[in-house]
């Protein structure tokens, strides 16, 4: 038998709503989760893809994510992962420095056995790459095979990937498909192959309204009654709470109606958003939240959807600016390097004054390499991708607002020597 946490998306370093408090929340629950593989002494820890938020995390959430490495090391415990599509880059991954620590094992073609299990690897792929995949796995002697993906498959919400073809070409019959990418979790069976997706372990957008958890994966040859069995279980996370307050307001009701609606729920530390539809009066969202956060609330958001009478009919949202533009991006299908510009142009922690000269260095530094200018596929990151115009807070992108300062002399970005 063997019972390992499936675990993913944590996406450690996201500074959500521009909180050092929640960024801090995702690395908690990262760390929420080794707490439970340790106190559970389970056989490994596989990560599905996105441990980082960010291609260029920050040295705090880098050795952070290594000291909890560090403790699982400890207690035996064996970390296997993907490569998500937030965090790939185009040289080394932070993965790869993890295993050269010898804190993970980077999960691909070749067979990583744990007791009885034999588990391989599907990085995150682009949709334009993924004819050139061929789906060759070396061959194992273990009672079960679990294939560890990162991508959105069917038969689940916003599937660009097809898991029967998956699943038919692949060169070893896998019981099990341990995903990641979609935070919502859910399983499924597909050509008699178990299919699930753990969900993420911190809410990265105002779409994931259920609680957080991850999946405790038993794979099974002495099941009751002789039959070899995949036994799939969720575990919960206490981790901040959300509170979403929906306000239809009558005509005459206003901001007063608001605050009572408001006031109403337990806001203690939590992350309050507060929709505001009807016909009342106009309301100001600035007040709301400022009342929120009087009443104990950690961050509060408000959003008027209500339409507004100009030219044209819109959809107005004060909660953050920044998630207009990070939807929009997501939308288009950018080139890697367009990726890189954008991310130079719109990060916080470059000096207006040095925009120009870091542009140009990154395209310089990429003019060389034609498939970074090829254009790529719009993001989509998990369910709630499709319907950030419905979130207070977009879903994480594939770019953050804060980069490190680059080094010269290497592609875009801090070597991971360096950082440690």
């Amino acid at each position: 038998m063997t019972r390992v946490i499936h675990t993913g998306d944590t996406h450690i370093g996201y500074a959500q709503y521009h909180s050092p408090v929640r960024r801090q929340d995702f690395l908690d629950a990262f760390d929420a989760v080794i707490d439970d593989a340790i106190d559970g002494d389970v056989d490994a820890v596989v990560h599905a893809g996105d441990l980082f938020h960010d291609r260029r995390p920050e040295l705090a959430d880098l050795m952070g994510t290594i000291s909890i490495l560090r403790r699982l090391d400890d207690a035996g415990i064996p970390f296997l992962a993907v490569v998500g599509n937030h965090e790939s880059t185009r040289g080394g991954q932070w993965l790869d420095l993890f295993e050269r620590l010898g804190l993970a094992t980077r999960l691909g073609s070749e067979p990583t056995v744990v007791g009885d299990t034999a588990f391989y690897g599907l990085d995150h792929v682009p949709v334009s790459r993924r004819d050139d995949l061929d789906y060759a796995f070396a061959a194992h002697d273990a009672e079960y095979a679990a294939l560890v993906a990162h991508g959105l498959f069917e038969p689940f919400g916003y599937a660009d990937w097809d898991t029967e073809e998956v699943l038919a070409e692949s060169t070893v019959d896998f019981d099990a498909m341990l995903l990641g990418d979609n935070h919502t979790p859910d399983v499924a069976e597909v050509a008699d192959t178990w299919v699930t997706y753990p969900g993420s372990t911190e809410r990265a957008s105002a779409s994931e309204r259920e609680g957080r958890g991850y999946n405790l994966v038993t794979f099974d040859a002495d099941a009751a009654g002789g039959d070899d069995r995949v036994e799939i279980r969720r575990r919960a996370l206490d981790t901040r709470p959300f509170v979403f307050v929906e306000v239809e307001l009558r005509e005459g009701e206003g901001a007063p109606r608001v605050r009572e609606k408001v006031r109403q729920h337990g806001l203690d530390d939590a992350v309050v958003l507060v929709s505001v539809t009807g016909e009342g009066d106009p309301v100001t969202p600035a007040a709301i939240e400022e009342f929120a956060t009087e009443e104990g609330a950690l961050i509060a958001r408000v959003t008027d959807r209500r339409e507004v009478e100009t030219d044209a009919e819109v959809d107005v949202s004060f909660a953050d600016p920044e998630d207009a533009v990070r939807e929009r991006v997501d939308e288009m299908a950018l080139s890697e390097a367009a990726r890189d510009v954008d991310e130079a142009v719109r990060a916080e922690t470059l000096p207006d004054s040095n925009v120009r000269e870091t542009v140009k260095g990154r395209v310089e530094e990429r003019i060389d390499d034609l498939d970074a200018f090829a254009g790529g596929e719009p993001d989509s990151d998990d369910e709630g991708d499709a319907d950030t115009a419905e979130s207070d807070e977009a879903d994480v992108g594939d770019h953050g607002g804060e980069t490190a300062e680059e080094t010269p002399g290497t592609d875009g970005q801090v070597s991971m020597e360096d950082y440690l």
